[in-house]
């Protein structure tokens, strides 16, 4: 995977970063992409998914950079690219993704499940948030959940924040860049609106990004792996179950926010086999929802 255009230089080797800069937060120490590399890219790429890890100090979206360069054709299916800092990272519905450099993991993957019908492919974004919230628990500690379809939620004195998201983007005919970032560090003050949270304000055993970013892209290595092998079917791979199991919008009123400036407010009963959320409506219809914003109501 070559340098995408924009990006500054890899952080643990130096080239566009002064040298002073590097160590200016004790507490939020560089990746090392080599390291990174030496321990996800198994027998030259040809033994696992991961292809090749790249870590750059700053750019504006890591999702942009690698769409660009899959579109190209200088990025093979499991590249990872990862930003020490996004100054336009986005999040669903075009939002806006601030955090301080090295306060979280920002990074974008490069899949290309051809041998899966593409109507299937809408369950990336929820295969990668079953991922996160794996990882996550495992290398952090932290309980999390996930609010349909892709929002990572931990709990901050006794409230459920988000504390990360996944944006999925077509990459050519046969390609998905899944985004993913998450507030690891960030402390109260540093936090963009008071709904968001972190693995530190959460009370994560560590914060140490290197150990999180490897369980994440294991558990997606391994979640990816499962689906491909059952052709994309949500159910045989066990996706469909266990993103349920592990959603904080099942069994709660929500109200959808449509596009077209239409909403629904229903109970959210189940997630269908297309990855949609369905809701029940106080009319006694069941609603599948496959796009839009949700809101957790609460109860009365």
């Amino acid at each position: 995977m070559t340098n995408p255009p924009g990006a500054q230089g890899d952080p643990s080797s130096g080239p566009g970063e002064p040298k002073s800069a590097r160590w200016t937060d004790l507490g939020r120490p560089p990746l090392n992409s080599a390291s990174l590399r030496r321990g996800l890219v198994r027998d030259g790429g040809h033994g696992g998914l991961y292809r090749d890890v790249q870590v750059v100090q700053r750019t504006g979206s890591t999702n942009h950079d690698l769409v660009n360069l899959a579109v190209r054709g200088d990025a093979e299916e499991g590249a990872v690219l990862v930003a020490e800092e996004q100054t336009a990272g986005r999040g669903r519905l075009d939002r806006q993704w601030t955090a301080p450099p090295r306060s979280g993991l920002f990074f974008s993957v490069l899949l290309k499940p051809t041998e899966v019908p593409v109507h299937q492919w809408g369950w990336l974004p929820l295969l990668a948030g079953v991922a996160v919230a794996t990882g996550l628990s495992r290398a952090a500690g932290v309980d999390t959940s996930l609010k349909w379809p892709n929002d990572v939620l931990v709990t901050v004195g006794g409230e459920e924040r988000k504390a990360g998201g996944i944006l999925a983007e077509r990459a050519g005919d046969g390609g998905v860049v899944i985004g993913i970032g998450v507030n690891v560090s960030l402390r109260e003050d540093e936090l963009p609106v008071p709904t968001a949270g972190s693995l530190a304000l959460a009370g994560a055993v560590t914060t140490d990004r290197d150990p999180l970013l490897r369980a994440v892209l294991r558990a997606l290595e391994d979640w990816y792996g499962r689906w491909r092998r059952a052709g994309g079917d949500p159910a045989v791979s066990g996706l469909q179950e266990t993103y349920a199991a592990g959603c904080a919008t099942l069994g709660r009123k929500v109200r959808a926010e449509l596009p077209g400036d239409r909403s629904i407010v229903g109970e959210a009963v189940a997630v269908d086999g297309d990855g949609r959320l369905v809701l029940a409506t106080g009319e006694g219809v069941q609603e599948p929802v496959g796009a839009g914003d949700i809101v957790h109501l609460r109860a009365v």
